[in-house]
C-alpha cells in the first residue's frame, strides 16, 4: 500500500497520521520536489522533503525533465542521506507542468523518459536507493504512452512502476479504467506493478487487485479526511475483518491528532489554519450542522479547535454518506503540451526553460 504524495498534503504531519494507522510494509510519500530546487538548495523544497525522526522508508517523489539535474539531484540525496527511496513523477496532468513537457507529458518522448530513469537510477545505486516509477495512461485517447512507459522503466532499472488509470487529458474526472492496469501487468513482468485510480474504500482496493492482477496499491484521493483508511485497506488485503468506521468522537480525536502534528511542524499559527482545508473531509456525511461546519472551517488555534471538538455529538456513528469519492474531480480538457512535442516522440532533447523551480506539484 501506497499513500501518492499530493501537493500541500502529504507532509510529514499527515504522513505519520497515516502511518499510525496503517502498516510498517506500505510507504507513505511526501510531496513532489523539483530536481532542480534540491540541485539549487531551495529553502521551500527543503522544508517540504523533512521527515519524522522514526519515520523509516523515507519516501520522496521527484520530478524532472532534464537527465543532467536528476543526475545531480539523486547524487545529493545518496550523499547527504535524504530519503530512503525514490519515486519519479511522471503522472502529474498540471498544465504548469505539463506544457514544459513534465509529468504526463514525459512519457511519450521515449528516450528522453528512458534517460531521466537511467540517470536516477545509476544515481541512486552506489547508496542502495531503490527508485520506482509512477506515469499514466497517456496524453489523452489517442496518445497512449503507458504499455512503452512500464518496459522502459523496467529495463532501465525502476524497481516497481505504478499506473494511474487515467490520461492526462481526464485529470481527475471520471473512471479510472483498471483495464489497462491488467495490460500493464502483463506486459511489465519482472517487476511489481501498483495500481492507482478510485479506490475510496478497502473493498474498492481487493477489487482492484482481484480485477487486474496487481502487486499493490496508490491510495492518494480517497484517504483525504480518512487517514484510517489505510488501516481498512491492511485489514482488507490481509484477510482480516474491515474495522467499522469511526464514530464522530473517534474522527474528533482523530483531528486534533493531525493538529497537534502540524503545529509541530509548522507552529500554531500556520498549522491549525493550514488544517481548514481538511475540516470538510473529515466532517463529511456526520450531522453536524452548518453553523459548527463553518466554525470548524474557520478554525485559528488549537483552543478553538478543541472547544468546537468537545461541541460534537461524540456518539454519532460514522455515516454511509461519508463514503464515495472526495477530493477533487474537476473536468477532463486538452492538455497543454509544448510546441511540436507531438512531432517525434524519439526526440530526447530537454525543452528550453522546461526545469520548474517550485516544488509540490
Amino acid at each position: 500500500m501506497v499513500l501518492a504524495p499530493m501537493a500541500g498534503i502529504t507532509n510529514v504531519a499527515f504522513r505519520q497520521l497515516c502511518r499510525e494507522f496503517g502498516s510498517a510494509t506500505s510507504l507513505y510519500v511526501c510531496e513532489m520536489v523539483t530536481a532542480r530546487a534540491i540541485v539549487e538548495r531551495d529553502s521551500k523544497t527543503l522544508e517540504m522533503m523533512t521527515f519524522g525522526a522514526d519515520e523509516h522508508p523515507r519516501s520522496l517523489q521527484l520530478y524532472s525533465v532534464d537527465p543532467k539535474n536528476v543526475t545531480d539531484a539523486v547524487r545529493i540525496i545518496a550523499a547527504e542521506g535524504m530519503a530512503d527511496h525514490l519515486d519519479m513523477n511522471f503522472g502529474c496532468p498540471v498544465p504548469k507542468v505539463t506544457r514544459k513537457g513534465g509529468g504526463a507529458a514525459l512519457p511519450y518522448k521515449r528516450r528522453l523518459f528512458a534517460q531521466i530513469v537511467r540517470a536516477a537510477v545509476e544515481a541512486a545505486a552506489p547508496a542502495g536507493i531503490p527508485v520506482t516509477v509512477k506515469f499514466r495512461v497517456g496524453i489523452d485517447e489517442e496518445h497512449h504512452t503507458y504499455l512503452d512507459a512500464g518496459r522502459i522503466a523496467e529495463a532501465e532499472g525502476a524497481v516497481a512502476v505504478a499506473l494511474h488509470a487515467r490520461t492526462a487529458a481526464q485529470r481527475y474526472s471520471g473512471q479510472a479504467d483498471w483495464s489497462r492496469i491488467a495490460r500493464l501487468k502483463e506486459a511489465v513482468t519482472t517487476i511489481p506493478v501498483l495500481g492507482n485510480g478510485d479506490i475510496f474504500s478497502a473493498e474498492d482496493a481487493v477489487k482492484m487487485v482481484r480485477e487486474t492482477g496487481c502487486d499493490g496499491v496508490v491510495v492518494g484521493r480517497g484517504c483525504l479526511g480518512r487517514p484510517w483508511l489505510f488501516r481498512e485497506l491492511h485489514a482488507a488485503l490481509t484477510g482480516q475483518p474491515v474495522p467499522a468506521g469511526p464514530s464522530l468522537g473517534e474522527v474528533g480525536a482523530i483531528l486534533h491528532r493531525h493538529a497537534i502534528l502540524m503545529v509541530d511542524h509548522i507552529g500554531e499559527d500556520k498549522g491549525v489554519r493550514d488544517l481548514r482545508k481538511h475540516m470538510a473531509w473529515y466532517l463529511r456525511g456526520f450531522p453536524i450542522g452548518a453553523d459548527l461546519r463553518k466554525a470548524f472551517g474557520l478554525v485559528s488555534t488549537l483552543a478553538e479547535l478543541e472547544d468546537l471538538i468537545g461541541k460534537l455529538d461524540h456518539d454519532a456513528p460514522y455515516p454511509a454518506e461519508a463514503e464515495g469519492p472526495r477530493g477533487r474531480q474537476g473536468s477532463p480538457g486538452r492538455v497543454v503540451l509544448p510546441e511540436g512535442w507531438l512531432d517525434d516522440p524519439e526526440d530526447a532533447a530537454v525543452p528550453d526553460g522546461a526545469e520548474l523551480m517550485h516544488s509540490g506539484g
